[in-house]
C-alpha cells in the first residue's frame, strides 16, 4: 500500500443515496467509513449547514425589513383613495386598472395571498423588480410614509373586494 492509500483507506465515497464501501484515493466528497466517525462528521455537516442558513436568513431580514405604520394606526380607505390618486394613479391608473406605465391592482396577482400588504410597504420604500409585467422596474416612492402606504393598501384592498378579488 502506498502512503496516499493508507491515509485515505478509512474513508468512503458518497455514491447516490448510499455509501460505497470501496476505499478511495483522496478527492472531494469523502466521509469517514466507520459508523461513529460518520455520525460525528454528519453532525458537523448538519451544524455547519444550520449556521450557514441562519446567517443567510439574518442577512436577508436585515436587507428587507418591512416598514411599519405607526402603532395604533387604523388604515382608512378614504384617506388611502386620496393618497392613491396623488401618488399611485399616474402609473397604476385612477381606476386601479393600470396604465401604459404600470400594472393594475384589480388583478389576481395583487390579492393578499399573492402580494401581501407588506409587499406594498417594501415596494413603496425600495421599488420593485418587474416580475409579472413588462412595464419595467418600479422606482421607490420616497415621499410616502409607512402610514400613507397602509392607507393606500386599505383602499386597494377595499376596491379589490368590491370587484370580486379576495
Amino acid at each position: 500500500m502506498n502512503k496516499r492509500y493508507r491515509a485515505t483507506q478509512n474513508f468512503t465515497r458518497c455514491v447516490g443515496d448510499g455509501l460505497s464501501n470501496q476505499p478511495v484515493n483522496g478527492g472531494a466528497g469523502l466521509i469517514p467509513a466507520s459508523a461513529p466517525a460518520r455520525k460525528t462528521w454528519l453532525r458537523i455537516a448538519q451544524f455547519t449547514a444550520l449556521v450557514a442558513a441562519a446567517l443567510i436568513v439574518q442577512v436577508a431580514m436585515a436587507q428587507t425589513s418591512i416598514p411599519q405604520p405607526s402603532r395604533g394606526l387604523m388604515p382608512n380607505p378614504a384617506a388611502g383613495k386620496q393618497l392613491y390618486g396623488a401618488k399611485c394613479a399616474s402609473c397604476h391608473g385612477l381606476d386601479l386598472k393600470g396604465s401604459k406605465e404600470g400594472p393594475p391592482f384589480l388583478h389576481s396577482y395583487y390579492v393578499p395571498s399573492h402580494h401581501s400588504d407588506a409587499a406594498f410597504q417594501i415596494a413603496a420604500r425600495d421599488g420593485a423588480k418587474a416580475h409579472h409585467w413588462q412595464f419595467g422596474d418600479m422606482k421607490p416612492v420616497p415621499d410616502v410614509s409607512a402610514d400613507d402606504v397602509a392607507h393606500i393598501t386599505a383602499y386597494v384592498r377595499a376596491e379589490q373586494r368590491q370587484n370580486g378579488f379576495k
